[in-house]
Parts: structure tokens; C-alpha cells; sequence
């Protein structure tokens, strides 16, 4: 039951909305600070959340009818597009990007250990039943390791066309990773132990025929963006998921749009780290360069992987927190 006692204490957020909304509609988004901005989405939600309140009451149809038309007008402004510019590219890419996945870190947790089983439960299977690595892997791939030879070795005759191929190759296998997340995340999960399972089978194959550390200085220097890369498409993935299966207090189709807006952010971001990786797996990864150089390769890049997703975004969150508070 809606009560006056419930009304009061939510008109000022209401009526700060409504003037979000107005100053937005006249002047147009731009026109916000960092903090209206970020006190815009928040009031949206908890106004879409108090419509949902509202509609369960029948006795307050008049209050319904009001935060109908103030969410559907702050809505426009949420969720429409925004102009791409490069400067508007390198800001979320060094802040926004690092602050959202923080912000979403408990689905890359559970991405990751989703693909980490698969990843073991494939070495054991292999170990147990070496035909399984064996399916995996094709004939010819293992008639070439019966020669102590290893496929990647293949990439250097051709590395422009190559690398061309690995990034669009690896771009879909995240961009399916992501989007099958809509049906309720299963398809993701999918996704993620069949991935896992297969390089679990790979590597477990491999070394039988003892050939393992030439396909981890193969893997090194672009495994340390690529595999993450999966991980974080998993994540959104499962975000999108999550919306699907939970709304919470929204309504279904609002608690969709958020996690798609998300998810497809979080998605983004492996883009550049794809490009990068793809260019490493062709040129760098299957050449006759020292081991140490390829490893050594691979830990500046998982170095700098963990300090720009751990520490990016901070400072301006602490000076927009900063802001708020003065």
C-alpha cells in the first residue's frame, strides 16, 4: 500500500529528477556536470523502481500515470546514443572501461572459474582417455605431432593474412561469447567450457607427445590479452544474462536494457586488446625468437593488462567523489 509517509520521502528525488530532466531537455545532456550526470541515472532507476511500487497499488493510478511520463522522459535521455569522438574513446578506454569491469569483477570471477574446471576437467579426461584429446586436436594436427611438429609453425608463411584472420577469428569467438548470454547465460557458459575444454585437451595432448613448452612460448606473449579477453566476454555474457533471469526491482525490459548497455561496454573494451593480441599471435608468437623474450613479452603485457584495468578510473572517481562532497 502506497502511503503518504512513502510519497514524501521520495517527491524531492522526483522533483530533482524533473529538473535534471528540464535543464537536459533545453540544453541537452552536455549540459550536466559529472555529479547531475551520474544523480540523473540514479534518480531514473529509483524513479522506475518506484513506478513498479506504484503499479502494484491500485489505489494509486494518478501517482502511476505521473512517473510513467517522468521515467519515460528521463529514459530517452538514458538510454539514447551518444556521439563516438576520440577523445570521448580514450576517456572510457583509460577510465570508464577499468571502472566497469571492477564494478562487474564478480562475473569475470565466475567466467573465469567456469573456464579454469573446463580447463582441468579436459586435461584429466585427456590424461584418463588420450582419443578425447585426439578428437579434439583432428588427424592431421596430431599426425604433425607425431612428427614433433607443431601446426603454429604454419602462421609464419603468411603473417599479414594471418594476423588478419586471428583478430576477426577471435573477435567472433568473444562476440558469441557475449551474446548467447541472452539466452539466460547458458549459451555463454556453453561457450566457456567448450572453450576450456579444448585447450584443456590441447595442451594435455601436447605435452604427452612432450612438445608443451613449445606451445606455451607459443601461447605466452598473445595468450596474456586473448585469454582474458574470453574471460571478460564471458563476464558480459553472464551480465546480460543476469538481466534476463533477474530484474530485481525493475521491470524486466528495463533491467535488459541496463545490462545490455553493460555488456556491450564491456565487450568493447576487448576490441583493442583482440587487435593487439592477433597482432602478437602472428608476428611474434610462431617465430624462432628466444623463449625468455616470449615470456618476458607476456609478463609486461599481463603487467600492464592488471595495472590499467586495477588502477585506471581511480583518480577521476576519487576527484568526482571529492566534488560530490564539497
Amino acid at each position: 500500500m502506497i502511503t503518504n509517509l512513502w510519497i514524501d520521502l521520495r517527491k524531492d528525488n522526483w522533483n530533482r529528477l524533473d529538473t535534471l530532466l528540464r535543464q537536459v531537455e533545453s540544453s541537452g545532456v552536455k549540459s550536466l556536470n559529472r555529479t547531475e550526470l551520474r544523480d540523473f541515472g540514479l534518480l531514473y532507476r529509483q524513479a522506475a523502481a518506484d513506478l513498479s511500487a506504484a503499479r502494484a497499488d491500485q489505489s494509486s493510478r494518478a501517482l502511476e500515470q505521473y512517473l510513467n511520463r517522468l521515467v519515460a522522459r528521463a529514459h530517452n535521455f538514458v538510454y539514447s546514443g551518444n556521439k563516438v569522438s576520440a577523445a570521448g574513446l580514450w576517456h572510457f578506454l583509460a577510465h570508464g572501461y577499468p571502472r566497469l569491469l571492477r564494478r562487474l569483477s564478480g562475473y569475470v570471477v565466475l567466467a573465469t572459474a567456469i573456464f579454469a574446471v573446463s580447463l582441468a576437467l579436459g586435461a584429466i579426461i585427456t590424461i584418463v582417455r588420450p582419443e578425447f584429446g585426439a578428437a579434439m586436436l583432428g588427424a592431421q594436427r596430431i599426425a604433425d605431432l607425431d612428427r614433433h611438429k607443431l601446426w603454429t609453425e604454419s602462421v609464419l608463411s603468411a603473417k599479414p593474412q594471418t594476423s588478419s584472420f586471428i583478430m576477426t577469428n577471435n573477435m567472433m569467438v568473444c562476440f558469441y561469447t557475449f551474446i548467447f548470454g541472452i539466452l539466460g547465460g547458458i549459451g555463454t557458459v556453453l561457450l566457456l567450457i567448450q572453450n576450456g575444454l579444448s585447450i584443456g585437451a590441447t595442451f594435455t595432448t601436447v605435452a604427452q607427445h612432450h612438445m608443451a613448452m613449445s606451445l606455451l612460448s607459443f601461447m605466452a606473449a598473445h595468450g596474456a590479452l586473448e585469454i582474458p579477453s574470453i574471460m571478460f566476454a564471458g563476464a558480459a555474457g553472464l551480465r546480460l544474462g543476469a538481466g534476463v533471469l533477474f530484474p530485481g526491482i525493475l521491470r524486466r525490459r528495463d533491467a535488459l536494457a541496463l545490462a545490455g548497455t553493460e555488456s556491450v561496454q564491456l565487450i568493447s573494451g576487448t576490441i583493442p586488446l583482440l587487435i593487439i593480441a592477433g597482432s602478437f599471435e602472428a608476428f611474434l608468437s610462431p617465430t624462432h625468437i628466444p623463449i625468455g623474450f616470449k615470456f618476458a613479452t607476456c609478463a609486461i603485457l599481463f603487467t600492464g593488462l592488471c595495472y590499467w584495468l586495477g588502477e585506471g578510473g581511480r583518480k577521476t572517481a576519487n576527484s568526482e567523489q571529492r566534488t560530490a562532497n564539497s
